[in-house]
């Protein structure tokens, strides 16, 4: 068991560093072929953060363990919420005053109903599974278009003036590219390996290691991007890459874990924890929309977060033993 926890931790690391390589390399190959700043931040920015959770879902769905591809995505949800936006609310108050997160958070709560009446019947079928990449693909085409409409967009700002900063030759960018892909794949390899050994040497299920250590481990590139975001004063940033990834993981990670191999989901997921995911995802409708004006995320909310992350993984921790 030793050995599975050192190849989950090396995992994670390598699952990390391999992500970010990715992202600089692809965004640095897009400038070169003339990408518009603003498609390169929603498509290749936003998919590579979230190509952790892809890669290990979709592997763990190739080798038959459901419950980690499952559980990575939804519990990468709830870390999303609970823990990133809590912790960088907590450290920094986030203003909410982009007209486009207006529109997702409500489209984020219409994918969280969709995602809790699928697994009603305790499965995601194929059938299901394509019906998730569906509606990722109009809700991509979307907003693409809303983007590239908005001239004025200041996240498309944002990204040229990091191109700028970080950008690369062509050479070097293909070759962190290359590089970045490889070990993505190969650490997505090692930390199910990893999370599957320790969860039957620990005697507890692949959903629960899915939920816990590969959700945290999975969503540490969403935490550097929010941390920094709040950094610098690009608060619509920070929650605009947690309602992303969110929106990714619900229907893309599952989408492509479910197309891959159907999967049978326990009466526990859709009562303990999509009951979780769904009053954090209404909870940040709240907060975060702003009835009266622009929203507002302050301190006590974001410590309220943390400590209902805090509460659900106890309950988990604890129903291990």
């Amino acid at each position: 068991m030793t050995l599975a926890f050192v190849a989950l931790i090396l995992g994670l690391v390598l699952l990390v560093w391999s992500a970010d390589r990715f992202v600089e390399g692809a965004a640095s190959t897009a400038r070169h072929f003339h990408m518009p700043p603003l498609l390169i931040g929603m498509l290749i920015v936003g998919f590579g953060t979230s190509a952790p959770e892809m890669v290990v879902s979709a592997l763990a769905a190739v080798q038959g363990n459901p419950g980690i591809a499952l559980g990575n995505a939804y519990g990468s949800n709830i870390t999303n919420i609970a823990l990133i936006l809590g912790l960088t609310a907590t450290i920094s108050p986030i203003a909410v005053h982009s007209g486009v997160l207006h529109r997702e958070l409500p489209i984020l709560a219409l994918v969280t109903g969709l995602a809790a009446w699928q697994i009603w019947d305790g499965e995601i079928s194929r059938l299901d599974a394509w019906i998730l990449l569906g509606v990722f693909a109009g809700l991509m085409a979307w907003t693409i278009l809303q983007g590239l409409r908005n001239k004025a967009d200041h996240m498309g700002d944002e990204m040229e003036q990091e191109l700028e900063l970080r950008g690369m030759p062509i050479k070097r960018a293909i070759f962190w590219l290359i590089i970045g892909l490889l070990v993505l794949i190969l650490s997505s390899r090692l930390l199910v390996w990893g999370a599957v050994e320790l969860a039957h040497g620990l005697g507890v299920s692949d959903m629960l290691i899915g939920l816990t250590i590969v959700a945290i481990g999975t969503s540490l590139p969403e935490l550097a991007a929010s941390l920094m975001a709040v950094r610098k004063g690009e608060h619509d940033i920070a929650l605009g890459n947690v309602i992303g990834s969110n929106l990714f993981n619900t229907l893309a990670v599952v989408g492509i874990a479910g197309a891959i191999h159907p999967m049978e989901v326990g009466a526990e997921v859709l009562h303990r924890d999509m009951t979780v995911m769904a009053a954090l995802t209404l909870s940040l409708f709240v907060i975060g929309y702003g009835f009266r004006g622009p929203g507002r995320i302050n301190r006590l909310e974001g410590s309220l977060l943390l400590a209902g992350y805090l509460g659900y993984t106890t309950y988990l921790i604890g129903s291990w033993f």
